[in-house]
């Protein structure tokens, strides 16, 4: 999951508090699913909480701080210096001392100006107003109080002719036909530029007096003490009758509620009012930014979503207001999102500033001003430690190697920071113990040293009374080691990548291998590979072409992986002969025909009717014969032209095996010509061969008539290399004699076959898996899905026909749905005939839980069905006629074979699952497995202790 940062984990004197499950920030029960959470204080006052949910609307993760106003932490405004600017909020903060915490804050004039839009007051002064006369703001009053109020603006300028109205300070848009005043915080942005295109007029006011009048404003900043006026249509009008020496008299003030705060930043929606939530009309989901506020207006809450990410789709206004309303807000403003996200924290014990959300631009934003919180310095003495191992720190869920892992013999080192009673740094020279002592030390360098024992250990650094610790896991001895990539391509000299070592035990718990631990061999000349400090290593290229291979020994372990410097291009087809390419489809109609390709070269139209079906169509081009591509082509492009409706292009090889290899495109989006680039996967095996292309559309709403013309068909290829196999692992879940078993039951999968031919060989095949599952002992099967191939009434009624023949009521059956029981229908179709499409039944003192992955997902599966799953391990842990628990889904949650394609495809869902059933197994002392089918071969494998079989075909392409 979420690699939390070290320095958070153990910022407490013992380790970090698991956050409470979030359910109860929804509007609703069991609404959501607590994946990953933790607390930590970062200040004196100011506590920081992180999430990870699993919830009805998705993944979400999350960051929200709560602030003690009356604990020292005075409120900074941040800008770039200047109004008419943005830069990230890290840039906000240079020359700001003692910041602990920072966010964005006002949304802003992106496309142009790059100006706040709201109020911004600093210093108990207005530095501008809002650009449509009154904004909500979070405001800070002297006394370091919180409030959400409105704030606008009045102001005149008294010339010769009358008094003129003044409709803002600083502001990045004016209203029609008004007149702003500018100062030099304003910046060197043109003011013309306010006026939305419309004409004109800037008064230049020193000392009251004017110094210049023009209708042609330029950029440039405004000298101190100065102010212009700046007016458009019936204002610019009236400054235009201004001479230069006239008296001007100009006044202004924000209007407010009360006392002008010290303080304030704009946002927009409220979200809370006197404790009780706003409507809101905007139903979108992004990431977010928004502020809440006590009723005594002591307490500030923060809150950041993430969003448009896999691991977090974001909140809709409402859903952010009942999260900060669960907090304890009476009142809340939401502030600006998207890519503005931003928050920011200082690491215990350190001056560094850590980004801790996941910004959904990929980095941080720059935005048009940011709200800081510093503290007083502390008083310097060691007051407690933040120990954590050393690991790269990534906010947002991912798969990976556990750092709190270790393997007999080995090390793992750790980062500790000592800090004071504020969290700042503090000298300290810590003494470490650990417990229990059997299992490893700790040295001088903060390195851990595990001994042959495994277990788990708590590391505790400590000096005089203050202390820090953080827990290890010592796994079984180590088993296996592999790089986490087989092949590693570099396009040219003086370019970088990196890999890590992986290791594994005999149930499969992997943990990263320190490079202290792993002996490289290598030739120098060709790359030099160094540790990246972050226990992996960074390879970078010293030669403009060549090929080698690193060997790895860890622990007398071995492995190895191929390293490639340079790409060639290599043309593949020219589409010369696209007369001769032969036309097929899937659950459509259509043609093709040689046709103009890219720069008048020659190319291949394909033109089809996907309206004739709602499961996935396709249509396909296939050259007279396979292809031959030489070397080992790293990726593989082409032009298309394309009518931007969202078909999925695909290029389709066969590897040295005779096996497919689907290489997946962008979806075509765009009309008209589009360079696309496949991506040849980790582990193929060479050399391959181009089989076909094809387009798909596998959306059931998506129906319509298109074509796509292809042409340039060129491969990027790497000099050859031989690329290390692993050696395969024999588990010993596989069993050829199961004499002596308590009891067996059976599963097939894959048939795959279709009504329009019920005495096919298909069919055969499958009715003589069920008759030899029916002679076994076996005391029921299960068919883990795709017994069809399509659930058109006519399959399911042959399905219905094959199972009452072959089993009849002399073998219990279950029937599980996997993606075809589902193609040109919904599983509700299927379920009509064959019962629920999850569910959960014991058997032998095993706990069945079904799930539905017809859609590829659990999660598509539906919201009860993953409350089901959870509900049903924490039942099964407790239930004392439980002692094990079987999850039986069509999808594996992994898929072995080089592209990858037969697994669940929401990734971080595979991860949750598997995270599930080793805490299901850790917590309960009961075993688990995972029974999977789908990607068509047989694979037996542990996952951190936990059992995962993935079940062959048994009718179409038999395993």
């Amino acid at each position: 999951m979420r690699t939390t940062a070290p320095w958070i984990l153990a910022a407490a004197a013992l380790a970090a508090l698991f956050v409470p499950p979030p359910a109860a920030a929804q509007t609703g029960e069991d609404t959501a699913v607590p994946v990953d959470g933790d607390s930590r204080p970062i200040a004196p006052g100011i506590e920081l909480e992180s999430f990870d949910r699993w919830e009805d609307q998705g993944w979400i993760r999350g960051d929200a701080a709560t602030v003690d106003l009356t604990g020292g932490a005075v409120p900074r405004y941040l800008d770039p210096g200047v109004v008419a600017a943005s830069e990230p909020v890290r840039d906000q903060l240079d020359g700001v001392e003692d910041v602990v915490l920072a966010f964005n804050a006002d949304f802003f004039d992106i496309n142009d100006t790059g100006g706040a839009e709201g109020v911004a007051i600093a210093d108990g002064e207005l530095v501008k107003s809002a650009a449509a006369g009154a904004s909500n703001v979070i405001a800070f009053d002297a006394d370091g109080t919180a409030s959400v109020q409105r704030i606008g603006f009045e102001g005149t300028a008294t010339t010769p002719d009358g008094t003129l109205d003044l409709h803002g300070l600083n502001t990045t848009a004016l209203p029609a036909n008004g007149i702003g005043v500018y100062d030099a915080r304003w910046g060197e942005a043109s003011r013309a530029r306010v006026a939305d295109g419309a004409a004109v007029v800037e008064a230049t006011v020193v000392d009251g007096t004017v110094t210049a009048v023009t209708d042609d404003p330029q950029a440039g900043p405004i000298a101190d003490g100065a102010l212009t006026l700046v007016g458009r249509e019936t204002g610019a009008a009236a400054l235009a009758a201004l001479d230069v020496g006239d008296a001007v008299a100009v006044e202004y003030a924000a209007e407010t509620e009360g006392d002008l705060p010290q303080t304030a930043v704009a946002g927009n929606q409220l979200l809370i009012t006197d404790g009780e939530l706003v409507n809101q009309t905007d139903q979108a989901r992004h990431p977010r930014t928004a502020v809440g506020v006590s009723e005594d207006g002591t307490q500030l809450y923060v809150l950041t979503v993430d969003g448009r990410q896999a691991a977090s789709g974001g909140y809709t206004l409402r859903e952010t207001a009942e999260q900060l309303l669960a907090m304890g807000a009476y009142s809340a403003l939401n502030l600006d999102g998207g890519g503005s996200s931003t928050l920011i924290a200082r690491a215990p014990g350190t001056e560094d500033l850590v980004t801790v959300n996941s910004p959904s631009d990929g980095s941080e934003r720059s935005v048009g001003n940011a709200l800081a919180f510093t503290v007083p310095d502390g008083d310097g003495e060691v007051d407690g430690f933040a120990v954590a191992p050393q690991a790269p720190f990534d906010p947002g869920a991912v798969e990976g190697a556990d750092y709190d892992r270790v393997f007999p013999g080995l090390t793992r080192p750790l980062e500790v920071a000592a800090y004071d009673d504020a969290y700042g740094p503090a000298d300290a020279d810590p003494r470490w113990k650990t417990d229990p002592s059997r299992l490893g030390w700790v040295d001088g360098d903060a390195v851990f040293h595990a001994r042959n024992r495994s277990g788990e250990v708590v590391v505790t650094a400590k000096d005089g009374r203050a202390s820090g610790s953080t827990e290890l896991t010592v796994l079984g001895a180590l088993d296996a080691i592999a790089p986490s990539q087989r092949l590693l391509s570099l396009p040219d000299a003086g370019t970088t990548t990196g890999f890590q070592v992986i290791g594994t035990d005999a149930d499969g718990f992997t943990a990263p291998i320190d490079p202290a631990d792993v002996d490289l061999s290598y030739d120098g000349d060709l790359f030099a590979i160094e540790p990246d400090g972050l226990g992996g290593y960074t390879v970078a290229a010293k030669a403009a072409s060549g090929s080698g291979t690193v060997e790895v020994t860890v622990a007398g372990k071995t492995t190895a992986l191929a390293i490639t410097v340079g790409l060639d291009e290599q043309a593949v087809s020219d589409f010369g002969d696209g007369a001769q390419w032969i036309f097929s489809t899937a659950r459509a109609t259509g043609s093709m025909a040689p046709g103009e390709g890219h720069d008048g070269d020659a190319g291949l139209t394909l033109t089809y009717d996907f309206t004739q079906s709602t499961a996935t169509r396709a249509a396909y081009a296939r050259p007279p014969a396979s292809i031959p591509v030489d070397g080992q082509p790293q990726r593989f492009g082409m032009w298309i032209e394309a009518e931007g409706l969202g078909e999925w292009p695909s290029l389709q090889l066969k590897d040295a095996n005779g096996t497919d290899v689907v290489l997946r495109g962008d979806y075509l989006t765009e009309p008209g010509w589009t360079w696309v680039e496949f991506d040849v996967p980790q582990g193929t095996n060479y050399p391959v061969s181009v089989y076909r292309f094809y387009v798909a559309e596998t959306r059931p709403s998506a129906a319509y008539h298109g074509s796509v013309t292809i042409s340039g068909l060129t491969a990027y290829t790497a000099p050859d290399v031989d690329i290390p196999v692993a050696e395969p692992r024999f588990d010993t879940m596989v069993a050829s004699d199961l004499d002596g078993a308590d009891w067996t039951f059976a599963v097939m999968s894959d048939a795959q076959f279709t009504a329009e031919n019920p005495d096919s060989a298909i069919v055969a095949s499958a009715r003589r898996t069920l008759q030899e599952i029916k002679a076994s002992d076996a005391e029921f099967v299960i068919v883990n899905g795709d017994l069809v191939d399509e659930c058109e009434p006519d399959d399911l009624a042959l399905a219905e026909r094959v199972l009452d023949e072959e089993l009849g009521d002399e073998l219990d059956w279950v029937y599980v749905p996997g993606n075809h029981e589902a193609m040109g229908c919904s599983v509700a179709d299927w379920s009509a005939v064959f019962g629920p499409a999850f569910q959960t039944f014991d058997r032998g003192g095993t706990r069945f839980i079904t799930l539905d992955t017809s859609g590829l997902t659990i999660g598509k599966g539906g919201w009860d069905q993953i409350l089901m799953l959870r509900n049903a391990l924490d039942e099964a842990a407790a239930d004392p006629d439980v002692d094990s628990v079987a999850v039986v889904a069509h999808v594996p949650t992994n898929d072995k074979s080089p592209q990858a394609a037969s697994q669940l495809g929401d990734r971080l869902e595979a991860e949750v699952v598997e995270e599930w059933l080793t805490g299901f197994e850790a917590d309960s002392g009961k075993d688990a497995a995972y029974i999977g089918a789908h990607a068509g071969y047989f694979d037996a494998s542990r996952v951190d202790g936990v059992n995962y079989w993935v079940n062959g075909n048994s009718g179409k392409a038999p395993s």
